[in-house]
C-alpha cells in the first residue's frame, strides 16, 4: 500500500462513536484480562496505586492498536499494520499530532473514567527540542534507537473497575457508517467470548530470586562523582541553580517482559503502573509523578523533589521523614521546584487561577519516600492537550532550573541520549483529556537487554557520593524487580 500525505490522512479522518457492554468479571485481574484480550505488540497495561498504598477504581486495557504514530527527528509517520499509510517533514510534530487527533470528537461514556479511546504511548524527553530551537541539536549518542514519540490510536479498550469488578468493553466505530457499527457490535461479541478462555501459563515469581542481574552503568560511580563536580562549577559561575543528571543501567535480560511488569506491580506499586509493548520493544514503569494532567480546562502538575530510603520500622520511617523535612538542601530544592512548577502552569492558565493545593507532603513507596506539591491552574482558552506538554515537558524535576541551560548542560555531561527517560508516558483522550507521567523508575526492553535510568538533582552543597547513592536507591526497585523475573527463565 502506498503512502500519501500526512494531509490527506487528516481530511478524511472520521469521528468516532465509541460501543460498550458491561461484563461481571469479578473473579479476574486486570493482569488476568490483558494476557486474555491483548498481550500482543501495541497494547498497554495501565494501573494505579494512590499515595503508595491503595489501588485506584480503574484500570485500562488497550487491546492490539493497527494505527500508530512515530516521530524519529523531523519525520512523521503513520502506519496501519506493517503498512505505512502516511508520513511528513516537520519541524513541529505536536502540531501535526494534535490535528490527528482533533479530527474526532465523541461524547463521553456515563459512569466511566477520563479516558475510554484516543492516542496512547510516549514523548521521549527530547521532545523539547521541537519546542525550545534554542536547545539545537548537540544531541548526546543515540544508544537505544528509539523513536522520539510514540503514540498508538487506541480504539478497543477494556476498562476494569476494581471495585465492582465489572469489566466494561469498548470498541469505537466511524459515526454514522452502519457497517462499522456491526463490525464494532461483533467484535464486542468477540471480547466477551474472549474473557472466557484460559490465560496463557506463566510461572510463579519468587520475592526472594536466586538470580541477579548484572547492571551496567553509562556512566561509572566516577565519572558520574566527576561529573557531579562540573555541575557544581556551573552553580559557582551562575549559570544556573540545578541540574538533574541521570545515569542509565542495563543488563541482559531472558524472562518475557510481561514478567517483569508482574514483579514491579508486586515490589514497587505506584500512582502509574504501565506496561506498554510496542512490537520491537516494551515499556515497563511505576512513575510516582505525574507530568500534566488536563481535564475540562484544568491543568495539573505534582513536582517531587526530596527522597530519602524507606525505613525497616515505622519509627525509622518517622525519623527519616522528619529528617527530610527539615533537611535545608531539600527544602531549598523542592521550593525552586514548586516556583518552576507554578511557571509552567502559568504560562497557558488564566490570571489569578494557578494555585498550590498541597505543599510538602510526604509519600511512602516500597524503596524511598518522597516530598511531593500539587499545582493546579485554571487554562487559557482555547489551549489544548498539546500547549499544556509544550509548557511543562520536560518536568522541572528532570531537567533543573533554569530550564533551558539545565538541559544544556545534561547534553554536555551525559553519555547517552535519554530517550524516553524523562519524558511523558500516557494517554490523549480523542475529547482532549489528557494524563500522563513522568517516565521515571522505568525500564526499556529491547534486543535482549533491560535499560533503567535514575538521577538525582545536583545543587551547590551536593556531595557526589551522595548523589550515585541517590540515583541508585531511585533505581533499586527496577533491579530487584529484574532480578525477579529472571529467576523466572530458568523454571
Amino acid at each position: 500500500m502506498s503512502s500519501r500525505s500526512f494531509d490527506d490522512l487528516v481530511k478524511t479522518s472520521m469521528n468516532r462513536t465509541p460501543l460498550s457492554r458491561q461484563v461481571i468479571a469479578d473473579l479476574e485481574t486486570p493482569l488476568s484480562i490483558y494476557l486474555k484480550l491483548a498481550n500482543c505488540t501495541n497494547s498497554y497495561l495501565f494501573e494505579s496505586v494512590q499515595g503508595g498504598e491503595k489501588w485506584g477504581r480503574y484500570s485500562l486495557i488497550g487491546l492490539y492498536s493497527p494505527t500508530v504514530l512515530t516521530v524519529v527527528g523531523s519525520r512523521l509517520e503513520v502506519t496501519r499494520g506493517s503498512a505505512l499509510v502516511a508520513q511528513c517533514e516537520t519541524s513541529d510534530p505536536l502540531s501535526e499530532i494534535e490535528r490527528f487527533r482533533a479530527v474526532f470528537s465523541l461524547e463521553d461514556l456515563p459512569n466511566l473514567p477520563r479516558f475510554t479511546g484516543g492516542l496512547v504511548g510516549y514523548f521521549g524527553y527530547d521532545t523539547v527540542r521541537y519546542v525550545e530551537p534554542s536547545m539545537g541539536q548537540n544531541v548526546p549518542i543515540d544508544a537505544l534507537k528509539t523513536p522520539d514519540i510514540l503514540l498508538m490510536a487506541s480504539d478497543e479498550v477494556a476498562i476494569f473497575d476494581n471495585l465492582s469488578g465489572k469489566i466494561t468493553l469498548v470498541v469505537h466505530c466511524e459515526t454514522g457508517n452502519n457497517k462499522s457499527r456491526q463490525q464494532a457490535e461483533k467484535r464486542l461479541d468477540i471480547l466477551q467470548n474472549g474473557l472466557a478462555r484460559p490465560i496463557e501459563q506463566l510461572p510463579q515469581l519468587e520475592l526472594s530470586p536466586r538470580m541477579t542481574a548484572d547492571f551496567i552503568s553509562s556512566f561509572g560511580r566516577d565519572q558520574y562523582m566527576d561529573s557531579v563536580d562540573q555541575v557544581k562549577n556551573y552553580i559557582l559561575a551562575g549559570d544556573v541553580m540545578q541540574v538533574v543528571l541521570s545515569q542509565r543501567l542495563s543488563a541482559p535480560f531472558q524472562s518475557v517482559p510481561i514478567n517483569l511488569y508482574r514483579a514491579l506491580r508486586v515490589a514497587n506499586p505506584s500512582p502509574y503502573m504501565y506496561y506498554l509493548d510496542l512490537g520491537s520493544f516494551q515499556i515497563v514503569g511505576s512513575s510516582p509523578e505525574v507530568l500534566a494532567r488536563f481535564e475540562d480546562g484544568s491543568v495539573t502538575v505534582r513536582p517531587i523533589a526530596g527522597t530519602r530510603r524507606r525505613g525497616l520500622t515505622e519509627h525509622e520511617d518517622k525519623l527519616l521523614e522528619a529528617e527530610m523535612l527539615s533537611d535545608p538542601k531539600e527544602l531549598a530544592e523542592h521550593l525552586m521546584l514548586i516556583d518552576l512548577g507554578r511557571n509552567d502552569v502559568g504560562r497557558i492558565s488564566k490570571a489569578g487561577t494557578v494555585c498550590l493545593t498541597d505543599k510538602m507532603a510526604v509519600e511512602r513507596y516500597s524503596h524511598v519516600m518522597h516530598m511531593t506539591s500539587n499545582i493546579q491552574g485554571q487554562t487559557e482558552y482555547g489551549i489544548g492537550p498539546m500547549d499544556v506538554l509544550r509548557a511543562t515537558l520536560p518536568a522541572g524535576t528532570l531537567s533543573g532550573a533554569p530550564k533551558i541551560r539545565a538541559m544544556q548542560i545534561i547534553d554536555e555531561l551525559e553519555p547517552v541520549k535519554r530517550n524516553i527517560y524523562g519524558g511523558a508516558i500516557g494517554y490523549i483522550g480523542w475529547n482532549g483529556n489528557m494524563d500522563t507521567a513522568i517516565a521515571i523508575r522505568t525500564a526499556v526492553i529491547k534486543e535482549g537487554v533491560v535499560h533503567v535510568q535514575a538521577g538525582g538533582g545536583v545543587v551547590i552543597d551536593s556531595d557526589p557520593a551522595s548523589e550515585w547513592d541517590e540515583t541508585m536507591n531511585k533505581a533499586r526497585a527496577l533491579i530487584e524487580a529484574a532480578a525477579i523475573a529472571a529467576g523466572t527463565a530458568t523454571r
